[in-house]
C-alpha cells in the first residue's frame, strides 16, 4: 500500500527537485563567477534546505543529534556510514557552519545540475575510484585546504552507499591521507540511521514516512592517536550506532 501511494508523491517530489536543480544551476553559476566563494557557498546552503523540504513532502524528517559537541575554529574531518543522496543534503545543510567539502567519485562531477557545479567548483574533490594513484594528490590537496582555512571535508569510507542500512567494509585509504596532511584537524564520526529506507523501492518510487537522524560522535583528534586507532574508534563507533 505505502509503494503505491508513494507514487504520485513521488512524482511530484522528484519534479520539484529536478526544478530546484535546474533553477539553483544559473544561481549558482551567477554566485561564484560574480561574487565569489561565499556568496556560491550560500546558494548552495539554500538549494539544500530547499531540498530537505521537498523531502518533507514524503514525510520524511531529519533529525541532527549533539551537532553542539562538534569542535569549533579548528579543522573538521567528518566520518559518516554512506545511505543515499539525503546523507549528502543533511550533512551539507545542518554542517553548514563547517563549509563541508566532499570526497565524491568523478561520475558525479558531470552532467548532473548545480550537483556537478558545485563539486566542481565548491571545493570538493573528484575521484576515480578505480584509479588510486589518481586519488591521492587530490585527498592531500583537500587535506591541505582544510588545514588552512579551518573548514572540513566529509568522507564517506564504505566507498559506496549500502542498499539495506548494514555497514560495509571501511577503506582506510582517504582517511589516512586526510589525518596525514591535516595534522591539527578532529575527526568527528557520524552515524546516519534510516536513510535507506528513503530508496528502498529503488530509484522510484520513494519510501514514505521516513525518520532520518544523524549521530554526531565523539571528537578525536589527529595528534592525539595515532592512525590505527582513529580508523578502529571512528568505525566502531559509527557501526555501533546503526540501527537495523
Amino acid at each position: 500500500m505505502e509503494k503505491i501511494i508513494s507514487y504520485p508523491l513521488s512524482f511530484i517530489s522528484m519534479l520539484l527537485f529536478l526544478l530546484a536543480l535546474l533553477v539553483f544551476h544559473p544561481i549558482q553559476w551567477i554566485c561564484f563567477r560574480v561574487f565569489g566563494y561565499q556568496a556560491h557557498k550560500k546558494s548552495v546552503d539554500y538549494l539544500n534546505a530547499i531540498l530537505l523540504r521537498i523531502g518533507h513532502l514524503l514525510g520524511t524528517s531529519f533529525v541532527f543529534e549533539n551537532r553542539e559537541s562538534i569542535p569549533k575554529n579548528v579543522p573538521i574531518i567528518f566520518v559518516a556510514n554512506h545511505q543515499s543522496l539525503y546523507d549528502i543534503i543533511g550533512m551539507i545543510w545542518f554542517l553548514r557552519k563547517f563549509h563541508p567539502k566532499f570526497v565524491s567519485k568523478k561520475e558525479l562531477g558531470r552532467n548532473i545540475p548545480s550537483i556537478s557545479f558545485n563539486l566542481n567548483h565548491g571545493g570538493s574533490v573528484l575521484i576515480d575510484r578505480k584509479d588510486s594513484k589518481q586519488a591521492i594528490p587530490l585527498i592531500k590537496g583537500l587535506s591541505e585546504y582544510i588545514e588552512k582555512h579551518q573548514r572540513s571535508a566529509v568522507i564517506f569510507p564504505e566507498g559506496t552507499r549500502s542498499k539495506n542500512g548494514k555497514p560495509k567494509e571501511f577503506s582506510k585509504s582517504g582517511l589516512k591521507i586526510l589525518c596525514k596532511y591535516a595534522p591539527s584537524a578532529y575527526v568527528v564520526p557520524i552515524t546516519i540511521n534510516n536513510s535507506w529506507e528513503f530508496v528502498k523501492y529503488g530509484f522510484f518510487p520513494f519510501g514514505l514516512g521516513n525518520r532520518l537522524t544523524f549521530t554526531v560522535h565523539h571528537a578525536l583528534a589527529v595528534k592525539d592517536f595515532s592512525f590505527e586507532d582513529i580508523l578502529q574508534k571512528t568505525e566502531q563507533v559509527i557501526v555501533n550506532a546503526i540501527k537495523n
